[in-house]
């Protein structure tokens, strides 16, 4: 039996001792926020990791998504997926947009080019995709829907970090890519996130926006709001920089011995993983489909009973929530988002999981009923 609670992630963290310099420097010149030292530092070296040129620093991911959306000036309706976290939806109406959602690809999770396009109307005025669980979408045939219709692209990349495809890091896609560093993340400052865009007023335009909108102490050039990262944030990043490709190293050990350990379990489907310069292994979701001995909850319940603690990462979807109940949907409606919901489950993966702790938790899925 697991010898204490197995949770869906842990954050990693590097050693104390490697932070404790670096909070020296803060207490010693007083400099707490407000791009400090360690802000502009970690935009810097942030910028070089992605191989971006423009990057905002904010205090979450939520709020990028705001200020993206408020730095296009855009007035309308934004499709995006009902397969997600509801933050994503939240933000496109706290810009003063409407969602409309669009199903997504059944293999990939992430939003299906085909179902964008077929809800783009006139007040059509932005597309939100999501890379899910850090799989990236299909970018190319995205973009060319986008460029057909003339549309900016914003991707929600809050579990994308690092993620490298086409011989690129993913963040060189679309307008606008946000990330999230929460706590939960692959790559964390324990709150905070950035906005990578590829044109330069634009990424001015940001930081005036994530300021209150000030330019400088008496002038105010945007109607913005409060989304900065702090430096004690900053300094956990730049560690964490240092340590990230070894952590994704070990998430990669642990995603392999679970495909290798559940190939053979009927009823349990490991979401495909797609083929990438670089993964980052962010989540680990599998579809517990008809054949299974039990349903999904019950497969649930069953591993919590043995203090195995995973996620229905994402259910229920977005437009089953009351606020987003009225909203449209594309034509198709959303057969593949719903059959997802229903059927997901997020395994435990992240740094530090032991082999023993996943072969615990392989046995319980094999068999449903067995005592752990």
């Amino acid at each position: 039996m697991s010898q204490s609670k197995v949770y869906v992630t842990r954050p990693a963290l590097p050693p104390l001792g490697e932070l404790l310099p670096a909070l020296e420097r803060i207490w010693e010149g007083r400099w707490l926020t407000n791009a400090g030292p360690m802000h502009e530092e970690f935009e810097r070296a942030l910028a070089d990791f992605l191989e971006v040129e423009h990057l905002v620093l904010t205090s979450n991911g939520t709020l990028g998504l705001l200020l993206a959306l408020r730095a296009l000036g855009v007035k309308g309706e934004v499709i995006t997926t009902p397969y997600s976290f509801v933050a994503t939806a939240h933000a496109i109406v706290w810009a003063g947009l409407e969602p409309v959602f669009a199903d997504v690809d059944p293999v990939t999770l992430n939003l299906a080019p085909e179902a964008v396009e077929a809800a783009i109307t006139p007040r059509t005025c932005a597309l939100l995709p999501v890379h899910c669980y850090g799989t990236p979408c299909d970018v190319d045939t995205i973009e060319a829907v986008a460029r057909r219709h003339q549309l900016p692209v914003i991707y929600d990349a809050a579990h994308a970090f690092g993620v490298r495809c086409h011989g690129s890091n993913l963040m060189q896609h679309g307008d606008l890519s946000v990330l999230s560093f929460h706590a939960t993340k692959a790559f964390t400052t324990i709150e905070g996130g950035a906005i990578v865009c590829a044109d330069a007023a634009l990424a001015k335009k940001l930081k005036y926006l994530r300021n209150f909108g000030f330019e400088n102490e008496t002038t105010v050039k945007e109607i913005g709001i409060n989304a900065k990262m702090n430096e004690v944030q900053a300094a956990l990043g730049l560690l964490q920089l240092k340590y990230f490709d070894t952590w994704v190293a070990e998430r990669a050990e642990i995603a392999s011995r679970y495909r290798r350990l559940l190939a053979e379990v009927p009823g349990i489907h490991c979401v495909t993983e797609p083929d990438l310069a670089k993964p980052n292994h962010s989540y680990f979701p599998v579809l517990v489909q008809q054949d299974y001995p039990c349903s999904r909850d019950a497969l649930v319940a069953h591993l919590a009973a043995h203090e195995v603690h995973v996620r229905r990462y994402f259910y229920p979807l977005i437009t089953d929530f009351p606020m987003y109940a009225g909203a449209r949907v594309g034509s198709g409606g959303l057969a593949n988002a719903s059959c997802a919901a229903e059927q997901v489950i997020c395994l435990p993966i992240y740094p530090g999981l032991t082999e023993s702790d996943q072969q615990y938790i392989i046995r319980l899925i094999k068999d449903p009923s067995a005592r752990g």
